[in-house]
């Protein structure tokens, strides 16, 4: 490009010290002018940077902005971000959720190792017995070799998660649902297609969410699907709260026939006092798979390398069509 780009990092102070450490700072400041500051402050930008907590691009935000051509989300979802404004100026939107992504597969086919090996209900059996008395015998362990987890939603974040499941020693079965996918590309992902959600509880010991927040998915794991699961089995979610029923959840791991590893929760935070924090079958973790702390670097690194395409006149790597908002986190 022939001008030289204004670049507003909208982020807050904590945040943007986070994603662009010096070395990222200074790439951003050989693509243009880079300033921090709200949207609305800046009526000379042409790139906008935001993070978590960024405020909605409304019309009022955006009105304050009349050069903007680009905004580079730092982070995840845009559907809590952009509005129809943007798509009604023509400006271009990138996400880092393909930085972000690999935290969460990480941290989902950690969980799911944890299920294999029952690691919640042994930790409270052999608490209960004060340590080593009582330590189950050996026939009575349950390992990961050949089991089956089923994986719903072959999303970014889904499908990183069946390659680290089949690149794995204990040779895990691998089942996936996601009405998008035909079954030659679940084929060469490694997976095996199953055309229903029943079918897949039904089937897997380990059940694993993956699938966007949207009206047809809310409540995805409900009674009659929970009850599906083999006893023993463990749900695992890292995806949005609301794909699982809550109250049915409750029920069935109050009468310990399964476990669960919730990152998410419906409602998020859960209310102090709630049944699942109290369980000793359930791990509540507060929304963290996603990068935190020396990982927020990831997605820094990857807005620069987008003002940086963008600054050449090459592709974007995060580009979000507005169509992608109908089936996407």
């Amino acid at each position: 490009m022939s001008d030289w780009p204004h670049i507003l990092i909208g982020t807050s102070t904590d945040m943007t010290a986070a994603l662009f450490p010096p070395d990222l700072r200074a790439r951003l400041a050989a693509c243009g002018t880079v300033t921090t500051g709200r949207a609305a402050a800046d009526a000379a930008a042409d790139v906008l940077i935001t993070g978590w907590g960024s405020p909605p691009l409304t019309a009022d935000v955006l009105g304050g902005t009349p050069r903007l051509r680009l905004v580079v989300h730092a982070a995840g979802s845009v559907k809590g971000l952009v509005t129809p404004t943007v798509w009604e100026r023509g400006i271009a939107v990138s996400s880092a959720a393909d930085a972000n992504a690999g935290p969460v597969a990480e941290y989902a086919y950690a969980l799911v190792v944890l299920a294999a090996k029952q690691a919640l209900t042994s930790a409270a059996s052999y608490a209960a017995r004060g340590g080593r008395a009582g330590w189950p015998v050996f026939q009575d362990r349950r390992g990961a070799d050949g089991l089956t987890v089923g994986v719903v939603g072959a999303s970014r974040i889904g499908r990183r998660v069946v390659a680290r499941l089949r690149s794995a020693s204990a040779g895990y079965r691998v089942l996936l649902h996601d009405p998008c996918v035909p079954p030659d590309e679940a084929k060469r992902l490694g997976a095996e297609l199953v055309d229903d959600v029943d079918a897949l509880c039904g089937a897997s010991r380990v059940v694993t969410l993956h699938a966007p927040e949207l009206p047809e998915t809310r409540g995805l794991l409900n009674a009659e699907r929970l009850a599906l699961i083999p006893d023993g089995g463990t749900v695992v979610n890292t995806a949005r709260g609301s794909l699982v029923d809550t109250e049915s959840l409750v029920r069935e791991c109050a009468s310990g026939r399964l476990n669960a590893f919730l990152d998410v929760t419906d409602p998020e935070p859960l209310p102090h006092g709630h049944q699942l924090l109290a369980l000793p079958n359930v791990l509540v973790t507060p929304h963290i798979a996603g990068a935190q702390g020396s990982e927020v670097r990831r997605l820094g690194a990857y807005a620069v390398e987008e003002v940086e395409r963008w600054v050449l006149g090459l592709p974007l790597r995060g580009a979000v069509r507005r169509a992608d908002l109908d089936h996407s986190a």
